[in-house]
């Protein structure tokens, strides 16, 4: 009788607390954001500083910059947040494969094994490679399995501009996780926050953020398409398809280089970007590219902060518009986007890592 009188009140006071820290969560200004006709958005789930997510069985996963942690989330309500892994290194990207949740880290990329049988006690983070380089400037990496089976992992320039080791940084690598392979299929890529494969032509297609102290309107962030393993993007010496670096410009021409498929907003800080796979939007955004606009620092005025939209005809870009605005209000900004992911039902969520939230936006109107 004593143990279930304990038992009763530990139950009891772990539900006070729950209470209070649910409470003690600001409720965001969600009636701000503005969406096309028919969509509406919602919280999802409250997860500190979450960035990119991967889809489980039964488990949305997050990973975080400045918290060091990665957190599971179940998809069923009440979507709670657990934390799965902390004390990590930028620990950004997060991907899942035949049960394991593979978790980048700066310079190693980490595992853990069978993950959603573990959630209540998560094994310890194994190394799979920790041959990456361990500069922190551009060193935090979204990460996501290619339909050939590896490991797509970017390494951005150790800078705002300069002229690297040209294999070892701004570049796209995959890394075969059974061996430890390494091998480069992009260059001059400055800094890549997010990439997915487009469904008709199986290429990769990836966001570039460009280089910055140009000017307010220069360069333009990048949606780049990888037609062949090898090809340059043009960093350190072009930007934007046609702008020549003033530093490193005279010594190679633009046109050698791979051009942007879309020129995105300059300093809009384009991180992750999929292609919508779903139904239940209406049919003009099937297999349009949907974009997360970190928003920009370094700008006299601010520019991003929104879930951007290019549509395409084939591999070419025909429209580029915002699809998600209000998280920035006049100078100053409640959210930041940095990730979008396509949900079995056809739903986007949207992670936020300033506001602590991951959105879900559905579609309720007339096709």
């Amino acid at each position: 009788m004593k143990r279930l009188i304990v038992s009763l009140a530990m139950a009891l006071a772990w539900l006070a607390q729950a209470s209070t820290a649910a409470s003690s969560v600001p409720a965001l200004p969600l009636s701000s954001l503005r969406l096309p006709p028919g969509f509406q958005i919602e919280l999802f789930a409250s997860v500190p500083n979450a960035r990119q997510m991967a889809l489980g069985k039964n488990t949305l996963f997050a990973g975080s910059m400045r918290a060091g942690k990665v957190y599971a989330i179940p998809l069923q309500a009440p979507h709670t947040p657990v934390v799965i892994a902390a004390g990590l290194e930028m620990p950004v990207g997060v991907a899942f494969r035949d049960g394991d949740l593979y978790v980048s880290a700066v310079d190693r990329i980490l595992r853990l094994r069978n993950i959603e049988a573990r959630l209540k006690n998560p094994p310890r983070p194994e190394i799979v490679s920790s041959a990456y380089p361990a500069d922190t400037h551009h060193g935090w990496k979204f990460i996501t399995f290619g339909p050939d089976g590896k490991l797509y992992v970017p390494v951005g320039a150790p800078c705002n501009i300069c002229a690297p080791d040209p294999d070892k940084y701004a570049v796209i690598t995959r890394l075969d996780v059974a061996s430890g392979k390494i091998e480069v299929v992009a260059r001059g890529v400055r800094n890549s926050v997010g990439f997915d494969w487009q469904p008709q032509s199986g290429e990769l297609w990836f966001t570039d953020n460009g280089r910055d102290w140009l000017g307010d309107d220069a360069p333009p962030d990048e949606l780049n398409r990888l037609s062949r393993p090898g090809q340059h993007f043009g960093y350190p010496y072009c930007h934007g398809g046609n702008i020549a670096d003033p530093e490193f410009g005279q010594s190679r021409r633009c046109d050698e280089f791979e051009p942007p498929v879309q020129n995105l907003g300059a300093h809009v800080a384009s991180l992750g970007m999929r292609f919508y796979r779903g139904k239940q939007f209406p049919e003009r955004y099937r297999d349009a590219v949907f974009i997360a606009e970190h928003g920009s620092w370094n700008r006299s005025r601010k520019n991003g902060y929104r879930v951007s939209v290019v549509r395409l005809q084939g591999s070419r870009a025909v429209s580029y518009e915002p699809f998600v605005t209000g998280w920035q209000q006049g100078e100053s900004a409640w959210g930041r986007p940095a990730d979008v992911l396509v949900m079995r039902d056809g739903s986007l969520l949207v992670s936020d890592d300033q506001a602590g939230a991951i959105y879900r936006v559905s579609y309720r109107g007339n096709r």
